[in-house]
């Protein structure tokens, strides 16, 4: 999928698949195996987001926004969190995320500098978390045991997660923040994605609008899944962790990747690449997926798409 070039010699590659669907919903084209099962990571928050909406979750906008993220610790993502919780008057110690510091390594190097700690609400899925415990509160549902696969929260969630992505669950596992992990093919994913973008009204269009108006909620003020996001309007998008990212455009295009190494910087890569195959090829997304490789001081190389 990438190639890792220095100096002019190809000294690695990253490995992966993609899917890219077209505006009515087919597959247009894909690289690699897009129908087995992966674990999407924090790819699958929107649609957990869009099950909550659905049991009555009723946030404004940026705060769904933080629902739907894996945010970077900055002080607005730790504020947002705070806001959630309060709406169902509950604080951080209700939160089950387990102690981190901040995401963003320039927001926990200065976070660290501070004088701060590990703490639970700067884990980067406090704010999934917290809207979690707020959908619990309004149903009267218990939120000591809302990670629970078998809690009425994660069985809606499941049920939505299959609605949308049209597969069974193949896998069910634990993500890094303790919650249910579900899987889906990269097909799947994408399906999952487009529900989102070209919904026209109802949970679906609340959840797609949150992530539109507020993509520095869903990631951070500096980081390449803001910046996707903000040079593609009405794009919807989530990465998530092993190098997977989901995006789909209004018009029904739809897009989702896995990098097989887990490495980040072919994850941006690529997703460039996919956008601009679809005609989506401003300098603002090429910048996007801009990777450089250094040496003594400058530029001596790339990451470059390899298909």
């Amino acid at each position: 999928m990438a190639e890792v070039v220095r100096s002019g010699f190809v000294e690695g590659r990253h490995h992966g698949s993609v899917v890219a669907l077209g505006a009515d919903g087919t597959v247009e084209w894909s690289i690699g195996d897009v129908t087995s099962p992966v674990l999407p990571r924090s790819c699958n928050k929107p649609v957990q987001a869009l099950a909550m909406v659905r049991h009555g979750l009723d946030l404004p906008p940026d705060l769904l926004a933080l629902g739907c993220g894996s945010h970077s610790g900055e002080q607005l993502h730790v504020d947002g969190v705070r806001r959630i919780l309060a709406t169902v008057d509950l604080d951080e110690s209700a939160l089950q995320t387990p102690e981190d510091y901040p995401l963003h390594e320039e927001v926990r190097l200065a976070h660290v500098r501070a004088g701060g700690q590990r703490t639970r609400i700067h884990m980067n899925c406090s704010g999934k978390h917290a809207a979690m415990l707020a959908t619990c509160v309004v149903n009267g549902w218990d939120t000591a045991t809302y990670l629970d696969p078998h809690h009425p929260l994660q069985v809606a969630i499941t049920e939505t997660f299959v609605e949308l992505t049209g597969e069974p669950v193949a896998v069910a596992a634990t993500d890094g923040c303790g919650a249910p992990l579900l899987s889906t093919s990269l097909t799947g994913l994408a399906q999952g994605f487009r529900t989102l973008a070209v919904a026209t009204d109802g949970p679906e269009r609340r959840v797609a609008d949150a992530i539109r108006q507020h993509p520095e909620m869903v990631s951070g003020t500096t980081r390449d899944e803001r910046d996707v996001l903000a040079a593609v309007p009405g794009a919807i998008g989530k990465m998530g962790a092993e190098a997977c990212h989901a995006l789909a455009l209004p018009d029904g295009r739809a897009f989702a990747l896995k990098i097989d190494d887990g490495a980040d910087r072919a994850r941006r890569v690529v997703l460039a690449a996919a956008l601009e195959r679809a005609g989506v090829a401003d300098g603002a997304v090429r910048r996007t997926g801009l990777v450089e490789l250094h040496g003594g001081g400058r530029v001596v190389g790339t990451v470059r798409a390899a298909v």
